[in-house]
């Protein structure tokens, strides 16, 4: 007997089945769904959890979407000539560059069905810089787009179903990725800041009282795709586990097994299986194995169900993998026992804070990209060199001027249960701050000294903070010369325990410019298709800019569902 549940919508037939397209995973899997329907294929979507959304919902939902109408319309003045460029250059052969082309190319068609099929409006977040601005064809304009606040009432009945975001806040105000930066900084620009609360609790509340309840972030971008699922009458069975892949005599994918509240169903999909179903974030034996024995165990922001089933599966049909040592990396605050890491952004970037190793030696230009920085972590374990602990260290000053952890504003005392955990520590002095955190006293004090020397001046020489205009994005706009830069002189000090955290793995299936996934040979596997986290990145060891990750699933979506419409 069907459990209602887990069906989408409510009282759907789960039993073996027909249909053109079977996709696997309900984050960006979603858009492959509405490319395909709009083409006139019947479709069905599996989803691993009870929730829909993926880490997709998760994100802070934004979308690096270079030479789009979004940009056009907004007069970035960007073009796919442009994008091609940047791409060549920080792609660097390290992914095929049919990859990258294809999707600069079925970009703009992309949004264009995304404006056609779901509610979601989308918007330029200008000056958001792309992640290595000064590279060929980089932009600090950028290319990062997101979706303006949505009203998830459109959802109806199925609005519980919706993958909760990292951070759910008591009070409405559905905050954008550019709100973020100016909320951030409310101590220190309160003009701008004060202002966006303003603004975002009047939508929020104000929604409210109207009935309506207004999201932004990943929340927003997965309930648009969400509520165009349903406008389209396409069902989603959760709770529903990739079992196996069925395939001919000729090698040709022919649908798949899955597993449902226990039962075995059989799925035969005529025109193909498009596999969406993110990395293996938690699968830490994969994660050991591939990447670092170093990892902590379930620190992943990716959603807790990805755990690498699809390319598994996929592995056993003869499927070929690449960059398995990638990640979206993302470092954050150690988590607290039995709660996740909370995520760090701007934190990072602000002056009056560095960040040092076990050895109380700085590592890193702490206002890098986020997955720059994980690379440089593993890069030094990978030469002997690795960081065993870090932490953030700051003084007072900073604690007033700056929200922390997306959950300390300004002034706010560090909770006690941080204290308690071994994750903070406060003192008076720097010397007594170092030999709390059990780092070399001498060594620490040392190299704060250097790094006061240099803020005075605003120059880093060592890591070069803030000579990017991403790392001056998330800087204090009213410190000069160098926004990312301010000595620590006057206590008390603070030092947050740091752990290597990621948005998920972006290393899987090896997949060509049609998405199709490949055999180790460079065949492709009939039948089969791969998109997201679950295929290799198609920007290789790199991230582009802001939103790379979640745009590339969303165009390889359509060009799979375009595909397979043609086979």
């Amino acid at each position: 007997m069907t459990d209602h549940s887990m069906t989408i919508p409510a009282g759907a037939p789960v039993a073996d089945t027909t249909v053109d397209l079977l996709v696997v995973g309900s984050g960006t899997g979603m858009a492959a769904a509405l490319a395909a329907s709009e083409l006139g294929l019947s479709v069905l979507i599996v989803e691993k959890s009870s929730t829909v959304g993926g880490s997709t919902a998760r994100s802070g939902g934004a979308l690096w979407l270079p030479g789009s109408p979004v940009l056009s319309d907004a007069g970035a003045g960007d073009t796919p000539e442009r994008a091609r460029t940047y791409l060549q250059s920080v792609v660097a052969g390290t992914a095929p560059a049919e990859r990258a082309s294809s999707f600069v190319d079925q970009l703009p068609a992309t949004v264009q069905m995304l404006r056609r099929t779901t509610p979601m409006k989308l918007f330029w977040a200008k000056d958001y810089s792309d992640y290595h601005p000064e590279a060929p064809g980089g932009s600090a304009a950028g290319r990062t787009c997101e979706c303006r606040p949505l009203n998830t009432s459109l959802l109806g009945e199925y609005r519980t179903r919706l993958r909760p975001g990292v951070m759910e806040v008591t009070v409405p105000m559905p905050t954008t990725g550019a709100d973020y930066r100016w909320l951030n900084l409310m101590a220190r620009v309160p003009r701008k800041g004060i202002a966006t609360i303003a603004k975002r609790l009047a939508q929020g509340v104000g929604g409210l009282l109207l009935g309506r309840r207004y999201v932004a972030g990943g929340q927003a971008l997965s309930a648009g795709l969400f509520a165009g699922v349903l406008r389209a009458g396409i069902p989603i069975w959760t709770n529903t586990t990739l079992v196996g892949l069925t395939e001919d005599d000729q090698g040709r994918v022919t649908g798949a097994v899955v597993d449902h509240g226990g039962r075995r169903i059989a799925v035969t999909a005529q025109r193909g299986v498009i596999l969406a179903a993110g990395g293996f974030d938690h699968s830490m034996d994969m994660r050991w194995k591939f990447q670092s024995e170093a990892l902590g165990a379930n620190v992943s922001l990716g959603a807790e169900t990805n755990t690498g089933d699809a390319i598994r599966i996929a592995g056993e049909l003869g499927a070929g993998t690449d960059l398995m040592d990638q990640a979206w990396w993302f470092p954050a605050v150690a988590p607290l026992p039995d709660r996740a890491p909370a995520v760090m952004l701007a934190e990072r970037s602000l002056p009056g804070s560095l960040i040092v190793n076990e050895r109380g030696e700085r590592f890193v230009n702490e206002a890098t990209d986020y997955m720059s920085f994980g690379q440089r972590m593993l890069d030094l374990e990978r030469s002997g060199n690795r960081v065993e602990s870090m932490w953030i260290v700051f003084d007072q000053q900073y604690r007033n001027g700056y929200v922390f952890a997306a959950e300390l504003f300004p002034r706010m005392a560090i909770p006690q249960s941080w204290y308690d955990a071994g994750i903070a520590y406060r003192a008076d002095s720097l010397a007594s701050l170092g030999t709390q955190m059990g780092v070399p006293e001498d060594k620490f004090t040392q190299t704060v000294r250097r790094f006061n020397d240099g803020a005075r001046a605003g120059i880093d020489a060592d890591f070069h903070r803030g000579e990017s205009a991403y790392d001056r994005y998330y800087g204090d706009p009213t410190i000069t010369p160098n926004p990312n830069l301010r000595p620590l002189v006057k206590g008390p000090f603070y030092a947050v325990r740091m752990v290597l955290s990621d948005l998920g793995t972006c290393g899987g299936l090896r997949a060509d410019d049609r998405a199709r996934v490949l055999r180790e040979d460079g065949t492709s596997i009939d039948g089969l298709y791969a998109i997201g986290n679950t295929a290799a990145n198609a920007f290789g060891a790199t991230y582009p800019g802001a939103g790379a990750t979640i745009a590339q699933g969303l165009v390889y979506g359509y060009i799979a569902a375009n595909d397979a419409a043609q086979r």
